[in-house]
């Protein structure tokens, strides 16, 4: 019976298994469907489609640089649990994926999915993922991943907790050595500890600091009714500057300052200025697992019991 790409996407519809591995069980059934389930079923092969209800939070993020320092790619894998994303099947499969979205010239996750994955081009990234679910036994999910290149410097990257947090840092500079090197690395250190939300304040939208100051009036209002505007605009910029300060990189307090006044832009201003060099943070990526996504808070004995169907 001649297989057809229909009856292969109705089966893998039905069991989320790979396609290549769908086209074999109806070859292999001669085309009978429910022959077919069990045969997928039989292999493992079956399984991710019914996995991939259950919430993914755990897991890691991946961090990874080119060997002239150039370019690097972050990516953020979901596993169920906390035991599986320490697995070192698990962390292999997640280098792998790294390795991909490093040459990958997808926009976004979804379109990466659909890429031919590079270590068995017969499938795509997709399909790859789902053999992992069935093999590792739980749901998984390739959530994000960002590439940062840099010509005129180098990409900084720091993990944290055996990448429970991954960073890149995007240094533009004339001049890269082991000091300034290390001075990125403890800038990727002070992102993953202080989670910035901006590199500097060209970031922050004006329509964000219109916003802040809506609210920031109303609070000065209700604490000083009787003050006149000029008081309020100025209590309103100070918490402004203030809340500036913390939500941007390079103004934030450097952690590592001996005076604890020092801010980054100033421990990277000294840095450039011993080195000779000109040194300016383009960016950074900051990921860290889960981060976002809603955990299913499982009663442990209420499970216990309906595994063993109490």
């Amino acid at each position: 019976m001649a297989i057809t790409a229909a009856m292969v996407k109705e089966l893998r519809e039905m069991t989320g298994a790979g396609m290549m591995d769908c086209k074999k069980a109806l070859t292999a059934t001669d085309g009978d469907m429910d022959k077919a389930v069990e045969f997928l079923r039989e292999k493992g092969l079956a399984t991710a489609q019914k996995k991939a209800g259950r919430i993914a939070a755990e897991g890691i993020v991946m961090v990874q640089v080119s060997e002239d320092g150039k370019k690097a790619v972050a990516v953020e894998v979901n596993a169920e649990t906390d035991f599986v994303a320490k697995n070192d099947k698990f962390q292999g499969y997640v280098a792998q994926v790294a390795e991909q979205a490093m040459e990958t010239s997808a926009a976004d996750v979804e379109a990466f999915l659909q890429e031919p994955w590079k270590f068995d081009t017969t499938e795509t990234v997709g399909e790859e993922l789902a053999h992992q679910i069935a093999t590792i036994g739980e749901n998984m999910n390739i959530r994000r991943f960002a590439q940062v290149k840099e010509e005129n410097g180098f990409v900084a990257s720091y993990t944290h907790m055996g990448g429970k947090i991954g960073v890149l840092i995007d240094v533009e500079t004339d001049v890269v050595n082991d000091e300034i090197k290390e001075m990125a690395k403890n800038v990727a250190m002070q992102t993953a500890a202080l989670k910035p939300l901006y590199t500097n304040r060209s970031e922050v939208s004006a329509d964000y600091i219109e916003h802040e100051k809506e609210i920031l009036m109303v609070q000065a209002k209700n604490e000083k009714p009787d003050a006149n505007e000029k008081i309020l605009n100025g209590m309103v910029m100070g918490r402004i500057n203030k809340e500036l300060k913390e939500i941007c990189l390079v103004d934030q307090v450097y952690v590592k300052a001996e005076d604890g006044k020092q801010t980054v832009q100033q421990y990277v201003d000294s840095v450039a200025k011993a080195q000779n060099a000109k040194i300016v943070i383009k960016g950074f990526v900051r990921y860290e697992t889960g981060e976002g996504i809603e955990k299913k808070e499982e009663n442990f004995a209420e499970e216990v019991a309906k595994q063993m169907g109490m």
